[in-house]
């Protein structure tokens, strides 16, 4: 196992959804690609298997939050586009609101340990 498999780490639940909802905010994009570019933007610490990334995918097509249209990949095969709806570019600023107070909560308990140096 290299050392950027080891820095990887799994993903809290729902965390997914959000991820995907911005990476699919500049446009379109299919699967592969999504979990690509979760993986490259977060420096290869994210990583999105396929068993996640495709329920996910059609849990947020349920949700409304994104749609999907048949195209063709860069290699000229057969590929699902996913794009985010209006529906889900309002879910994605509640979610984004709810991960940073999540993100401030962990640091209000965490950085007091760290400065008593209890870590």
């Amino acid at each position: 196992m290299s050392t950027r498999e080891k820095d990887r780490i799994e993903l809290l639940q729902g965390t997914l959804d959000l991820l995907v909802l911005r990476t699919l905010l500049p446009g379109r994009a299919h699967g592969h690609a999504i979990a690509k570019a979760i993986e490259c933007n977060s420096e290869d610490v994210l990583q999105v298997e396929q068993g996640s990334l495709y329920p996910a995918l059609h849990r947020l097509i349920k949700r409304g939050w994104i749609s999907a249209e048949e195209g063709t990949s860069e290699n000229n095969r057969r590929a699902k586009y996913y794009r985010l709806t209006t529906k889900g570019r309002k879910q994605l600023m509640v979610e984004t609101t709810k991960w940073e107070k999540l993100a401030r909560a962990v640091a209000c308990i965490l950085t007091p340990a760290a400065r008593e140096g209890d870590l």
